[in-house]
């Protein structure tokens, strides 16, 4: 590795090497020379005078990329495709008249970018679906375990650990139906020449709008699309660009919001990250585990979030047919979007796959505030006892004042229970009051809804992509 320059953080320390792959110089210029052999079959089987031997050469060399001629020759003409056709047609002289017959240059670069997004949505899908199945299985195994909720970060009704769970699963759940409808509708720009009207194809042809029609059809099924956009300037619209990168965003978002829950769980020691044996949570205190790889999803998840803006804004302002201010930008936005995202939901399956939880923790939270979310309760039961319930609501109202003042103020232990036991009103012994301390019984219908959730919504989901499933994280720091 190169020292002396600069390295993106994703490429050297987030990111996979599969996902790097699909935004590498080997996937693109391959891809380029698979979309002009495409081109070329397709122009031979529609009548032009191209040969076997013609296209043969050309596959013989679909792979073998020889960048220091491109390169040499970029220096020359300063234009990306023209100094690859040049160098294809190097290799391949018997073919070098018909390359890129017919094309502009966004023939190549838009219809490799749709590809290369395409691969690059099915790896995020891969990873998304087994995050999804860690969260699931955590879910089932902590759905009857009670732990306090919180609403507004304070201490509300009871829900349980798996319910939790349940809530980041849903988000990403969101995300995968909106991934799943952006990947079924890609489609490639096909051959539609300068400005999307087909001139060259015009000329070629001879006006033949039969065989014209059947151009673009052929070239997508070659290249393993449904179809082509139907209609196009120069290039295909930059809106495509939008839509996928608000597929990222919005996983970043659910990855951002799940990692906050866990940071804080892991500040009340409820549920923690893994932590490796030998893992060091800070140069000065020793004794700490920093909840860092949620630190860093958050970090990374911001970085996505902000980059959908690039696609946006580069759609709104492209001019008529084409403008070349899209090509810089997206150089940068869609690869690092996609290198973000695949480091995030990396992190995310380390995660979830590795989450501790703290059972006994949990429980000294919730019995230090379920004596005031048992108040309805106990009111009831005195109420059977021959109690006033008005009278009753009053004196829990004062009384859990109290018990709060003793908490607040004087860093206590919660001492409602004792008391309600030695209020005359409520006519019931502490025995009796500590019965009722079962948090299993506050927390609803939370295992129920878990078991629910996932056997009607997500095991049919993973059991749908099971193909998908198995993928281990690696995170590189």
């Amino acid at each position: 590795m190169s020292t002396d320059v600069y390295q993106s953080p994703l490429s050297e320390r987030y990111a996979s090497k599969e996902m790097q792959y699909i935004f590498s110089q080997d996937m693109k210029f391959r891809t380029w020379r698979k979309l002009w052999i495409a081109l070329a079959e397709t122009e031979k089987e529609l009548g032009l005078p191209i040969t076997e031997e013609q296209i043969a050469e050309l596959k013989a060399h679909a792979e073998d990329i020889n960048y220091d001629v491109a390169r040499a020759r970029e220096k020359e003409v300063r234009h990306d495709v023209m100094s690859h056709v040049y160098a294809y047609g190097v290799q391949c002289p018997k073919a070098k008249g018909i390359i890129h017959l017919g094309a502009t240059s966004c023939y190549v670069g838009d219809n490799t970018d749709i590809i290369v997004m395409t691969e690059a949505l099915k790896l995020v899908k891969k990873k998304l679906i087994n995050v999804m199945a860690a969260l699931a299985d955590f879910a089932d195994k902590y759905k009857a375990q009670p732990t306090l909720a919180f609403t507004h970060f304070q201490p509300a009704q009871p829900t349980t650990v798996g319910k939790r769970a349940t809530l980041w699963l849903q988000e990403f759940y969101l995300d995968l139906e909106d991934l799943n409808h952006v990947l079924s509708t890609m489609k490639l720009l096909g051959s539609k020449g300068t400005t999307g009207t087909q001139a060259s194809f015009l000329e070629l042809f001879d006006g033949d709008q039969e065989k014209i029609d059947k151009i673009d059809p052929m070239i997508a099924e070659k290249m393993g699309f449904k179809e082509c956009y139907p209609v196009s300037g120069q290039t295909y619209s930059r809106k495509v660009d939008t839509r996928v990168a608000n597929v990222l965003a919005g996983i970043a978002a659910s990855a951002h919001k799940m990692s906050n829950d866990i940071r804080l769980l892991q500040h009340l020691k409820e549920v923690e990250e893994p932590f490796e044996k030998s893992q060091i949570g800070s140069s000065a205190m020793a004794y700490k585990r920093n909840p860092m790889r949620s630190e860093r999803i958050a970090s990374l998840s911001r970085y996505v979030m902000i980059d959908a803006l690039n696609p946006a804004i580069t759609s709104a302002t492209q001019w008529f047919e084409r403008t070349l201010d899209d090509s810089a930008n997206k150089r940068l936005s869609i690869p690092e979007g996609f290198l973000a995202v695949d480091g995030i939901l990396d992190l995310c399956l380390n995660v979830a796959d590795g989450l501790v939880v703290y059972p006994k923790v949990i429980e000294k939270h919730m019995l230090s505030e379920l004596p005031f979310m048992a108040t309805e309760n106990i009111m009831m039961d005195a109420v059977k006892a021959g109690g006033d319930r008005q009278e009753l609501h009053e004196r829990i109202r004062e009384l859990s004042m109290e018990a709060g003042k003793v908490v607040k103020m004087e860093g206590k232990e919660n001492n409602l229970l004792e008391l309600i036991a030695a209020d005359p009103a409520f006519n019931l012994s502490l025995e009796e009051l500590q019965k009722t301390m079962d948090p299993a019984r506050y927390v609803g219908r939370s295992k129920e809804q878990t078991e629910s959730f996932l056997k009607n919504v997500i095991r049919p989901i993973l059991e749908e992509n099971k193909e998908l499933l198995g993928v281990k994280a690696v995170i590189n720091v």
